[in-house]
């Protein structure tokens, strides 16, 4: 039961609550401001029949507005029938209140129509007036707008721009603003840009006109300019030259007389050049009309473009800069080349330093010397390129001459030129190569012009002027009655002078490059060096390398690479007399001479070694021996006493060359003769030999040994040029007496009488006498001193063998 009671009151909480649920959504649809998709959404969410509750709901709710509205409509009912009847009375009197006004209106309109008439004529009037007065002050200011726009137009066409220009600006601050609302006035504001455009398209024309017309002068502008600073240089060298009288005057004494009178001469033509000059000096501004570019520059800067103006003419003259440090492919070919290349880089510089100074801000300093460190870079490249083409040394020299002249010229005017005054030191060392091809060139003319002999003097005159040319000094020759011969050929003079002659040419590179008297000395020394080391000792040991240089010629070439040595000296304090540097100078440089021509003068020793050891292969080659011959003929070859005569009539020409030089000749032809006697004694392809043959070749080591015991050449001490045939004479001897116990018995002691035979030699020439013995004597075995001498060879041969072998094996 409780229970049941329970339920019921579930049910009915429910039913309370779905009655609320229902009321809150029916307030939510009455109300405007809501959305009712939510509202309709809870109504349909619920149960089944909630829809046919809400519905029932609804009606109920409208059923009470119904009856709220009729009770409002009952209430005001008798209150809008009374209105209604009040506004009926008043209709009437508004019928009547509008026809009198009516009436009053149509009086008031007929007496005020000539009113009317006479006030719009006072109005015309007063408006005509007004006008009037207006036209007249409009002129007044109209006027000078257009007095100034005529006097724009009289400017415009006398070409006076910057006048123009500031009409423009007056124009335009002080006179348009006072009437820009007419129509004309707007005409002269649209047209003033145009007129400042005309005005800079034709500045800008005559600015082109005027970078055409500075590139075409500017190699005539740089010529000038580097005449100029030339002349100041020229005239400032004679004023110094001309203070210090004693100038040269330890110089070489035929050479100061010159120089000497050529300064006078100089220095008078120098003043007389001045002079003549002195009215002609001409400057950039002189050869060339800048006043488009002040124009130009005054132009833009009123416009406000001046920065616009100064990109544009730094551009320009940047393409300029490029176009004239672009040289020609064939400028290295002429002097004449370079000139040109030179006098317009010039003419360019001397052209932006001009408008450095004369205009403010145009042109800086800071942008003349970026573009001068590019143009700076160019030309070290173009010259370095170029240069390199150059195998003339007078082309050369005329470079660096014009170089010179440009550094100067350009640094007169504030730019540093340190970096071309480097690039001379690069161009001195091709220089120097030019040279050394050319002294190359005049070493070897006067080699093959040389006869290779003592030069004749017949009488006193000719010795002057042959020790006036080279520095030789004789007393025994001294002594001597005319005619005579002094040692030494004709090419020792002429490359002593052609040695001072390159010293000459190397000294003219070396001037004008503001260098000290020390660095000089030390580059010409340098120079030389090279010419000794490198030039002249390759053209001496090419020349001693020719095949037609024989024995006679080397031997002069010896004498003369002597004397040549002995002339450094001289060189030396020739070279510090030109550059007043005393030798005694810590830092002074040496001259190489002598290691030049000693090497020379090895060099051509050996080639006498070679050539001799030649010759007598040459002699060898022509023996004819019959190495099968029973008997010799009783005295020597023909061919060696042919040779024997020819090293004698050499050696008597050995005279003049230093004592060991003969001596090692002598000593190693008569070593290498003893060494190809003995080769051809040993030779392979020689299979027999008979006791004959070795007696006759006894006999020609015979004619060796009394032609080396004649001392050929004096200084041999006893008998040690003998010692170049012990070998042969001990192996002839040991066949000659047949001593081969004795041989065998004291070999391989000191005492040993054929210590110079080894058993290996003999036992080659045994062998071959063997054989022969076998062949010629067919009838041997029935003679018993033939058996008995073929059984001792066979014994000897079979001992010697063995030696061989007992060294081999020690070996």
């Amino acid at each position: 039961m409780a229970r049941k009671s329970k339920s019921n009151l579930s049910e009915l909480y429910l039913e309370e609550n779905k009655d609320q649920i229902y009321e809150n959504a029916l307030a939510e649809i009455q109300s405007f401001e809501l959305p009712l998709g939510t509202t309709l959404r809870s109504v349909y969410d619920d149960q089944p029949n909630a829809h046919q509750r809400f519905m029932e709901k609804l009606d109920a709710c409208i059923r009470n507005h119904d009856r709220e509205i009729e009770k409002m409509c009952n209430f005001h009912h008798q209150g809008f029938v009374d209105a209604i009847t009040e506004l009926l009375k008043v209709r009437a009197d508004a019928e009547k209140l509008k026809v009198q006004v009516t009436d009053t209106n149509r009086r008031l309109q007929d007496a005020g129509k000539e009113v009317i008439a006479q006030t719009e004529e006072i109005i015309r009037c007063r408006v005509q007036q007004r006008n009037i007065t207006t036209v007249v002050e409009k002129l007044q200011l109209c006027l000078p707008v257009l007095e100034m726009y005529s006097k724009l137009k009289e400017q415009m066409k006398v070409k006076r721009y910057y006048s123009a220009l500031k009409t423009m600006e007056q124009l335009e601050n002080l006179y348009l603003p006072r009437v820009s609302q007419y129509r004309f006035c707007q005409i002269m504001i649209e047209n003033l840009p145009k007129l400042r455009e005309e005005i800079k398209e034709i500045s800008m024309s005559d600015l082109k006109d005027f970078l055409e017309s500075i590139r075409k002068h500017s190699d005539r502008i740089g010529e000038t300019a580097m005449k100029q600073a030339q002349q100041q240089k020229t005239f400032s060298t004679a004023l110094q030259k001309q203070n210090n009288v004693n100038y040269g005057r330890n110089m070489h004494l035929g050479r100061s007389r010159i120089l000497e009178s050529k300064n006078e001469i100089t220095l008078k033509r120098t003043f007389e050049e001045d002079d003549e000059h002195e009215e002609e000096v001409l400057t950039a501004q002189d050869l060339v009309d800048f006043s488009p570019v002040y124009r130009c520059l005054h132009i833009y800067s009123v416009l406000g473009d001046g920065e616009i103006f100064e990109n544009y003419y730094r551009k320009q003259r940047r393409k300029q800069a490029r176009l004239v440090l672009q040289p020609q492919s064939s400028m290295h070919e002429t002097v004449e080349g370079y000139r040109r290349y030179f006098s317009q880089i010039v003419g360019f510089f001397v052209v932006e330093d001009h408008i450095l100074h004369v205009t403010q801000g145009l042109v800086t300093r800071t942008y003349t010397d970026e573009l001068w460190n590019m143009a700076l870079s160019k030309i070290i490249a173009v010259l370095r390129t170029h240069s390199s083409y150059c195998s003339d040394p007078d082309l050369v020299l005329e470079l660096k001459n014009l170089i010179v002249v440009f550094a100067d010229t350009l640094q007169g005017y504030g730019f540093p030129v340190n970096r071309l005054f480097d690039l001379l030191f690069e161009i001195r060392d091709q220089y120097n190569e030019t040279l050394l091809k050319k002294w190359s060139g005049l070493f070897r003319d006067i080699f093959e012009a040389d006869n290779y002999s003592p030069i004749p003097v017949a009488n006193e005159e000719e010795y002057k002027i042959v020790i006036s040319k080279f520095p030789f000094q004789d007393p025994e020759l001294d002594k001597q009655s005319f005619p005579k011969k002094l040692p030494m050929s004709q090419s020792v003079p002429q490359i002593y002078i052609q040695v001072k002659e390159f010293i000459y040419a190397s000294l003219k590179f070396s001037e004008s490059l503001h260098r000290s008297s020390t660095e000089i000395d030390d580059m010409l020394r340098k120079s030389t060096n090279l010419l000794l080391t490198r030039t002249l000792s390759s053209c001496l040991q090419n020349l001693i390398k020719k095949p037609h240089i024989g024995l006679t010629e080397l031997v002069q070439i010896i004498i003369n690479t002597t004397h040549l040595e002995q002339a450094c000296k001289y060189l030396e304090d020739f070279i510090s007399n030109i550059t007043n540097i005393s030798q005694v100078t810590v830092h002074t440089a040496r001259l190489y001479g002598l290691s030049t021509f000693k090497d020379a003068r090895h060099a051509a020793e050996g080639e006498i070694y070679t050539k001799l050891n030649q010759k007598i292969d040459e002699f060898i080659q022509i023996a004819d021996y019959d190495w099968t011959m029973s008997e010799s003929d009783g005295r020597a070859s023909g061919y060696l006493m042919d040779l024997i005569n020819f090293l004698r009539s050499t050696f008597q020409v050995f005279t003049h060359l230093p004592g060991k030089v003969a001596q090692t000749a002598c000593m190693s032809a008569c070593q290498h003769l003893s060494t190809s006697l003995m080769q051809m004694l040993l030779d392979g392809e020689l299979k027999q030999i008979s006791m004959g043959a070795i007696q006759q070749f006894n006999l020609d080591v015979i004619q060796c040994e009394l032609f080396a015991s004649s001392e050929p050449v004096p200084g041999f001490q006893g008998d040690t040029l003998q010692l170049a045939f012990i070998d042969l004479r001990q192996l002839l001897d040991l066949f000659m007496v047949w001593d081969w116990s004795t041989y065998l018995a004291d070999y391989g002691q000191a005492t040993s009488k054929y210590l110079r035979v080894s058993p290996s030699t003999a036992l080659t020439l045994l062998e071959k006498m063997k054989d022969s013995s076998k062949k010629n004597n067919i009838f041997a075995q029935f003679r018993k001193n033939d058996r008995d001498k073929q059984k001792l060879i066979e014994t000897v041969v079979k001992q010697l063998r063995s030696l061989v072998n007992g060294m081999s094996q020690h070996t």
